[in-house]
């Protein structure tokens, strides 16, 4: 039996280690030496120049289901590596230097920044790092000490976010939904002061030197830096009309007036998709139910997919599953001079959809949605249920280059698989955030506020020295 080399550190398959050079007192480290390279968890990941080479920003969350506590980093790039990670799904990381403290040792490694949301640890320590120096008994946990949950938030005390950040204003109809609270709460937790404003108290004055909104009692909101769109569809109208006052007034605003109304109008926006060369399923419209039957024919017969163009969240969506059932809806529809989609049903979907969600032109998350049984359109709100799905390139581009086309800063994307490939089914520009950041782990909301502060220009205060290091 080969004899215990003395000179190595035996570590458990958790240790809490510490970066000085970035501020970061304590974190705790998955130890893992069937991975080669190291991470760390990093989001608002942003590449600049300094001094004519290559630099990244990235935020760093120290502690495990705590948003609230931020760390910002500086640090020379020093590669871009092709990484695979636990799902299968390859993508290209930054990578930077990092003096790692495990213990009473120091030395430099070499860190590969992501999002490790959806992980256990915040930081995953891999062979490389680890050199001969280490040698880890897999029956153990935190042989070189522990923490206690306490000190570790005593560690960060200074790192707590204070309210200098921007002034956003979230704009929609419910303070109670899930999306709108994760929200105000992600942009509270970065500093920010948050403001939620009801659609339907807003008023403007419209005035070419002067333009105005005021909210009821007569404040007057003249002082935000970036407004959010969240807007229901029985809103649509005077919705984008208070963003249009929004943006004459020079608040940046997510999504604008133009990206919301394209988006709404179900008919135009596939026209836009087709005009892009985007495949959607093959779809009718028109006006007179005289037309009921060539309508029909059109899309291949039944069955097929009756659809409201001012429906949402799978409402005013119907399934005729024979010709005649397809003629009484349509003409159903049609006598209470309802506007109306007729579209081909891709059968070997299986009740199946994915929903991509997009923000800045990147596809940051997705989720595969099954239909409840019975049904036959895939819906969290109607008892379907979402998993984590790794979608094709060519599905990531077809998401990316719709969001593109109506103009959407946040938009949710959702995408039918057919025997042809993928085909979009719509977009939508108020996506929810509780089915896809349930099910992926993911911090969409922060993304998203993330999103403004680069518009911006805003940056958090780099981390100055935080309380004593770890002993």
């Amino acid at each position: 039996m080969a004899s215990l080399d003395q000179s190595k550190t035996i570590i458990g398959s958790e240790e809490w280690c510490s970066f000085p050079d970035m501020m970061i007192p304590a974190l705790k480290a998955r130890i893992d030496s069937g991975a080669k390279t190291s991470s760390i968890h990093a989001f608002n990941i942003q590449p600049f120049r300094r001094h004519g080479l290559s630099w990244v920003s990235f935020e760093v969350h120290p502690i495990q289901n705590n948003r609230r506590i931020v760390i910002r980093c500086e640090k020379p790039v020093a590669d871009r590596r092709s990484v695979k990670s636990s799902s299968g799904l390859s993508e290209t990381r930054y990578v930077v230097s990092a003096t790692l403290k495990l213990g009473e040792e120091e030395w430099e490694i070499e860190l590969t920044l992501a999002n490790r949301d959806s992980m256990g640890y915040r930081m995953l320590l891999g062979r490389e790092a680890m050199g001969k120096r280490l040698i880890i008994d897999p029956s153990q946990r935190f042989c070189l000490g522990r923490i206690s949950p306490k000190r570790v938030l005593a560690f960060y005390e200074k790192a707590e976010p204070k309210k200098s950040g921007l002034k956003i204003a979230l704009v929609a109809s419910n303070i109670d939904l899930y999306s709108n609270q994760r929200i105000l709460e992600a942009g509270e937790e970065r500093g920010h002061e948050m403001e939620f404003l009801d659609i339907k108290q807003c008023y403007m004055k419209l005035d070419a030197k002067e333009p105005e909104v005021h909210y009821r009692g007569g404040k007057s909101l003249d002082d935000l830096d970036a407004v959010i769109t969240r807007i229901k569809p029985n809103m649509t109208f005077y919705g984008c009309a208070l963003t249009r006052q929004f943006e004459s007034m020079r608040v940046y605003t997510v999504n604008s007036s133009d990206s919301i109304a394209q988006s709404r109008d179900k008919l135009f926006s596939l026209q836009l998709m087709l005009k892009s060369g985007i495949d959607i399923p093959t779809t009718g419209f028109a006006n007179s139910p005289m037309d009921t039957k060539d309508l029909i024919e059109m899309v291949g017969g039944a069955p097929l997919i009756v659809k409201l163009l001012e429906g949402t969240q799978g409402r005013g969506v119907v399934l005729a599953e024979t010709r005649k059932a397809a003629e009484s809806v349509i003409n159903a529809f049609k006598a209470l001079r309802a506007n109306l989609l007729v579209q081909e049903f891709i059968k070997e979907a299986g009740g199946k959809d994915l929903r991509c969600f997009v923000i800045d032109g990147k596809v940051v998350a997705s989720i595969q949605r099954t239909a409840a049984p019975g049904e036959f359109r895939a819906n969290i709100h109607q008892g379907g249920s979402a998993s984590v799905v790794k979608i094709t390139p060519e599905e990531r581009r077809l998401a990316t280059t719709a969001s593109k086309v109506l103009g959407l800063t946040f938009a949710g994307v959702d995408i039918i698989r057919s025997q042809n490939g993928p085909l979009l089914l719509e977009v939508n520009s108020s996506p929810g955030l509780e089915g896809i950041e349930n099910a992926t782990g993911k911090d969409i909301a922060g993304m998203m506020i993330a999103s403004i502060e680069k518009k911006l220009g805003w940056k958090r205060e780099l981390a100055t020295a935080i309380a004593e290091e770890v002993s």
